[in-house]
């Protein structure tokens, strides 16, 4: 089996790593519309059987033709195209997986399931981190109780060693970080589904040494299809992101000034949108490539054969340094990479559009995660 990714940035880097050193795969090709970054994926991946190619995503006949030649095909490039690259999957009869990113476009995406199931591919958004290995974990905790009380996700991606003022580096685009901090977030409130300000409900977590006391808030994206899937399973289901104490106060104050806006405003004599101008200053002075870690843990309280029943998932994951890999693009993209698998192994092999809580079996992806030493620590209490 034939499989593409398309991007070659960071996560797309990974999750052909990954398909380099566990798949079985026959052919794997990343491609991406900038040679530089080709240029610079291709030293990474010297030491892998890959593929590299050009490939404009934006001229809808490339993409399609490309599609006709791959038996699966993985976007590892922003989330606005992945609803236009789920519908050529099924017109070229290509299994199709993303990272996720944005609800809308997840909505737009799961339309498709009667195509999708008629022409006989599977397409799963949604799976990198969170949504993604989180939505995995609740599954898993949704299976193991007779009835869930409620399910909490903090997720967080942070540099080990945090520079002030924002104790926070560049782990993805900074133009997605915006997007959750200013996008509401979707909350599963007792068979309702509202409605949060995102950067609000701070709250105060714990972690082993070095971390200690760390803060999470709550943010969008993280639950995504979550809430509608276990909407008469699990009582209530939230979502914070994990950061460093008083990263959420400093950053909510650059964006109650409007530089998230993305309305143009003249400076001098150019119409610039505050946003990219915000994004840009954050690339210039904020580390891109320093050693990172993920932080996860999921809280669960609930009942099993009329007892109660709390079950706590923790994950600390770092950088790995023989192989020069940050702990999100490990934590991101061989998930996906994992899942594609289980496509090509036929173990996924029901037709449709599918989230990964609806479809990927927790066994045999928990333990895929422990063979790359992401290993999630799971305590019944």
């Amino acid at each position: 089996m034939r499989i593409l990714i398309l991007g070659a940035g960071m996560m797309g880097r990974a999750i052909a790593y990954d398909l380099c050193n566990h798949s079985n795969f026959e052919n794997i090709t990343i491609a991406d519309k900038d040679r530089k970054t080709l240029q610079s994926a291709k030293k990474f991946l010297e030491k892998g059987e890959v593929n590299f190619d050009i490939i404009n995503i934006e001229k809808t006949q490339d993409v399609k033709k490309y599609f006709q030649d791959y038996a699966a095909a993985i976007s590892a490039v922003p989330y606005r195209f992945n609803y236009f690259l789920a519908k050529t999957a099924i017109e070229t009869k290509t299994h199709f997986l993303d990272l996720g990113g944005n609800n809308n476009i997840v909505n737009k995406q799961r339309s498709l399931f009667e195509k999708a199931k008629a022409i006989g591919v599977t397409i799963i958004p949604d799976c990198g981190l969170a949504p993604g290995l989180t939505s995995v974990i609740v599954r898993d905790i949704v299976e193991q109780m007779d009835a869930v009380n409620y399910v909490k996700i903090r997720v967080g991606g942070l540099p080990i060693n945090p520079q002030p003022p924002l104790n926070y580096q560049i782990v993805f685009s900074p133009y997605g970080l915006i997007n959750e901090y200013v996008e509401d977030a979707i909350v599963l409130d007792h068979g309702k589904i509202i409605k949060k300000k995102s950067m609000e409900e701070l709250e105060k977590i714990e972690f082993p040494e070095p971390f200690n006391e760390m803060e999470a808030f709550s943010t969008s994206g993280g639950c995504s299809t979550l809430p509608f899937t276990y909407k008469d399973k699990i009582g209530y289901l939230d979502y914070k992101t994990i950061r460093y104490p008083t990263h959420c106060e400093k950053f909510k104050t650059l964006l109650g000034i409007g530089l998230a806006d993305e309305k143009e405003i003249k400076i001098g004599e150019q119409q610039v949108a505050p946003r990219d101008l915000f994004v840009a200053v954050l690339l210039k002075n904020l580390p891109v490539n320093g050693k990172d870690v993920v932080l996860i843990k999921v809280l669960s309280e609930g009942t099993r054969d009329s007892k109660k029943q709390c079950l706590e998932y923790t994950l600390i994951d770092y950088y790995d340094e023989e192989n020069n890999i940050t702990a999100m693009m490990r934590t991101t993209g061989y998930p996906v990479s994992i899942i594609s698998q289980m496509i090509e192994q036929c173990i996924i092999k029901e037709p449709g559009v599918f989230c990964p809580e609806e479809i990927v079996p927790c066994k045999p992806f928990f333990e895929e995660l422990k063979k790359r030493n992401i290993k999630i620590e799971k305590e019944i209490k």
